[in-house]
C-alpha cells in the first residue's frame, strides 16, 4: 500500500469514519490513513481529555503504528468541552492537512460533533446571565424542574434530550430564550458534507456488537479503570462539567462514593454504552450520506477502499 489516492488523484478531501461505540471504527481508521496518505482527528468528545484512557478505548501511542493523531488528550478534566470549540479547532486541522497535500481521517462516534463538523453549523449567541440563571435552576431545584421548564418552552426539545442530560437542557432554554425560537431551528440542515468529505458508517449485527460491548467493558475493568479514576480524582475530576459524567467514569464514581459495589458499576457502565449504542444508530442512521460498511466483514478495507474511491471518481 505504498501508494496514495491523493498521490494519484491530487484528493486531499477527508473521509470521516462513524457509527456506534465498539463497531472498529479506530482499525479501519488507521487502515485507511495509511492506504491514502492520512493522520487521524478524533471525533469523540471524551477522548479529548488527558487521562481519560482506559475507559474511553483510546487507541494507546504504541498501536497508532506511527500515524499523527489530533485532538486527543487536549483537554483537563476540569475543563469544559464544547462543540463550538471542537468545530472550530478540528476545521483548523482538517485545512492544514489538505493544504499540506494529506487526507484528513476523521474517526469517531460523538453524534453533534460529526454534524457540527460536517455540516454548516453556526452556533447561536450564549449569554452568561441568561446561562447562569438557568443553572442555578438546575443546581437548587433539580434536573426534573428544569426538564419541565424545557417541556413548557420547547416540548419537541424536551422529548429529544435525554432525561438525565441537565446541561444541555440548560443550553436549549438559553437558546429558545434568546432566539425565541425553538431549540431544534438552530441545529445545521443536511446537505452536502464541508469540504465533500466521504463518509463511512461502521455497524455490526446488534448481538455481535453487544458482545463486544460486553467483552470491552469488562477488559476496562479488568485493566485498571477504578484506578485511573481516584487518579484522574486527584486531578479535579470531580469538578469538572463534562468528564465526570462519561459512561464508566459516572459509574465508577458512584461506586467510590458507595452507591453500588463494583459488580454494578461494571454492569451499569454495560447497560449506559449500550443505550448510548442504540442512539448512535438512529442517528446516524438517518443521514442518507453515510455508505454503511460491515465491521465484521473479512474484507472491510477493500468495501471501505471501493467506497472512497467510488466517490473521487
Amino acid at each position: 500500500m505504498s501508494k496514495t489516492a491523493d498521490s494519484k488523484t491530487g484528493d486531499c478531501r477527508p473521509i470521516a469514519v462513524v457509527g456506534p461505540t465498539a463497531a472498529g471504527k479506530s482499525d479501519l481508521a488507521l487502515d485507511l490513513a495509511q492506504e491514502f496518505g492520512g493522520e487521524i482527528i478524533n471525533i469523540d468528545a471524551m477522548q479529548l481529555y488527558r487521562g481519560m484512557d482506559i475507559g474511553t478505548a483510546k487507541l494507546p501511542p504504541g498501536e497508532r503504528r506511527g500515524i499523527p493523531h489530533h485532538l486527543l488528550d487536549v483537554l483537563d478534566v476540569t475543563e469544559t468541552a464544547t462543540v463550538a470549540r471542537y468545530q472550530h479547532d478540528a476545521m483548523t486541522i482538517a485545512e492544514r492537512l489538505m493544504a499540506e497535500g494529506k487526507v484528513p481521517v476523521i474517526v469517531g462516534g460523538s453524534m453533534m460533533y460529526v454534524q457540527s463538523l460536517l455540516d454548516e453549523w453556526a452556533f447561536p449567541a450564549t449569554d452568561p446571565v441568561v446561562r447562569a440563571r438557568w443553572e442555578a435552576v438546575l443546581a437548587d431545584e433539580g434536573i426534573a424542574a428544569v426538564h419541565a421548564a424545557l417541556v413548557a418552552a420547547d416540548p419537541t426539545a424536551a422529548a429529544s434530550i435525554l432525561p438525565t442530560d441537565g446541561r444541555r437542557m440548560v443550553r436549549a432554554l438559553e437558546v429558545v430564550e434568546l432566539t425565541g425560537q425553538p431549540f431544534a431551528a438552530s441545529a445545521p440542515q443536511i446537505g452536502e458534507p464541508r469540504w465533500g468529505t466521504r463518509i463511512l458508517g461502521v455497524d455490526r449485527e446488534t448481538e455481535q456488537l453487544d458482545a463486544r460491548i460486553r467483552l470491552r467493558t469488562e477488559l476496562m475493568f479488568d485493566t485498571g479503570l477504578v484506578g485511573e479514576v481516584e487518579a484522574l480524582i486527584e486531578q479535579g475530576l470531580r469538578d469538572g462539567v463534562t468528564a465526570p459524567r462519561a459512561i464508566g467514569y459516572a459509574q465508577v464514581l458512584a461506586h467510590l462514593d458507595g452507591e453500588y459495589n463494583l459488580a454494578e458499576a461494571l454492569e451499569r457502565t454495560f447497560i449506559g454504552t449500550r443505550r448510548y449504542v442504540r442512539r448512535q444508530r438512529s442517528w446516524f442512521r438517518r443521514d442518507p450520506r453515510v455508505h454503511w460498511l460491515d465491521g465484521g466483514a473479512d474484507d472491510l478495507l477493500d468495501a471501505a477502499r471501493a467506497a472512497v474511491l467510488g466517490e473521487m471518481r
